[in-house]
């Protein structure tokens, strides 16, 4: 694969002609194939036959992850099952998973995307690559080494956890790059230091994070840790998995949107009206050449906004902002809305912590109470008051409202399999959805 191609870096009015071109083969078909939509858009007097412009998306009804729950399983396919080559799925808060389907053509769209994307992050054909996404229904493992292998290039498929053995395998088989979510790339970064490994004796260059937030003072203690240039990678199960969008290795600052196959959108998170680049609201994307599974508007609920200005890296692709929450994790604390990634910022100002965090919701007897357990860094002392006194102190400085802060040892926060930290603990009696990317 060459370093760029053709349409990463087109002019932006040929690539919207793109856009347009496929978004008017896609509609008919969508309608065609798939009952929901073509009843949905009966009901809202659009004929999809008459969009002559991208503006015009904007008649059409949003897609929600609802409605993949209410046609579960395959009630959205707009492929008959034998068509159907690899199904997917992610955690969903009924018991049963959101299920997401490829044909053929649709993975080998998966791969091309996720190998676009490492070449963002600095991955060339011959490098060694340490996959420790899981692998199984979750998108993230077999995605990354698919892209890889598109790629050219030497995949160790590791999958998550077994810290001992990663390290063990990163030293001996000295990889180049590493897939890997931000907090399980902290533990790493821990367990090499109780080794007595400096980073500069480490092989890995660069490393893709995703699947989870995370934040620059997380990049900075990885980046430091590792001794890697780490970059974003961002997908959605249900547009195609990791590969919607990443971070290029040169300027860092933003993710660039994959657009000749993704249809962005920023709408108003109250209104759903559109907004313009630089606009912060909610994502909405367009599969515009997924076969099995194509989703028209369909919400993310993630925010961020666009910069459609050319990147120093040589690519035209708009660039997402840094997701600054999810409008189903947003917190109303005391009247004051709160997302979580707003005090994982405000952890790099404190020295002696990381970015290890859990947000504890309780009912108090007269409001809702929260408390922000983070873990002090290695040969902190967490009984220091000024690190828990000077976040507080931050927390309702910056965001408004008053939480309690505890400091735990290092490691005291549970970790899944893949070695996240759950980053909400609702005890109120109500569930809390975070959902998780990719």
């Amino acid at each position: 694969m060459e370093p760029f191609e053709t349409t990463e870096t087109m002019e932006r009015e040929e690539l919207r002609e793109l856009q347009l071109e496929r978004l008017r083969a896609l509609l008919p078909r969508v309608r065609d194939a798939v009952p929901t939509y073509r009843g949905r858009w009966e009901e809202a007097g659009v004929d999809v036959d008459a969009i002559a412009a991208l503006d015009d998306l904007a008649r059409l009804p949003f897609t929600r992850k609802a409605d993949l729950r209410d046609t579960y399983p395959f009630g959205l396919f707009a492929v008959p099952p034998e068509q159907v080559a690899r199904i997917h799925g992610s955690s969903g808060t009924t018991g049963k998973p959101t299920i997401v389907g490829y044909t053929g053509e649709d993975l080998d769209l998966f791969a091309t995307m996720v190998a676009r994307c490492l070449v963002m992050a600095g991955a060339r054909p011959g490098m060694k690559l340490h996959n420790a996404y899981g692998y199984g229904l979750f998108t993230g493992g077999l995605g990354l080494h698919g892209g890889a292998e598109r790629l050219g290039m030497t995949v160790v498929p590791v999958s998550g956890g077994m810290t001992e053995r990663q390290v063990t395998l990163i030293e001996d088989l000295r990889p180049d790059v590493i897939c890997v979510t931000p907090t399980y790339a902290l533990t790493l970064c821990q367990a090499f230091r109780e080794r007595g490994v400096a980073p500069e004796e480490i092989s890995l260059r660069y490393a893709v994070l995703g699947a989870e937030p995370w934040t620059e003072a997380m990049r900075e203690e990885i980046d430091a840790g590792l001794g890697v240039r780490a970059t974003n990678i961002y997908g959605l199960s249900e547009i195609i998995g990791p590969g919607v969008s990443g971070e290029c290795v040169e300027a860092r600052h933003g993710s660039h949107l994959n657009e000749d196959h993704f249809l962005a959108e920023i709408v108003d998170p109250e209104t759903g009206a559109p907004l313009g680049p630089g606009e912060e609201g909610v994502l909405v994307i367009t599969t515009l050449t997924k076969q099995a599974l194509p989703l028209v508007r369909y919400w993310t609920g993630d925010i961020t906004s666009l910069d459609e200005t050319p990147c120093a890296c040589g690519r035209t692709l708009a660039r997402m902002a840094t997701i600054a929450g999810r409008t189903d994790d947003m917190l109303i604390v005391r009247g004051v809305n709160v997302y979580p990634t707003q005090v994982a910022t405000l952890l790099g100002e404190v020295a002696g912590l990381t970015s290890n965090y859990r947000l504890v919701l309780r009912r108090g007897a007269t409001m809702d109470e929260v408390e922000v357990e983070v873990e002090a860094r290695e040969g902190t002392d967490r009984h220091t008051q000024d690190m828990a006194s000077h976040l507080a102190r931050l927390i309702k400085e910056t965001i408004g409202c008053s939480m309690t802060v505890a400091v735990l040892d290092p490691g005291a926060l549970p970790r899944s399999d893949g070695g996240k930290v759950v980053r909400v603990l609702d005890q109120r009696g109500e569930p809390t959805a975070l959902a998780d990317q990719a």
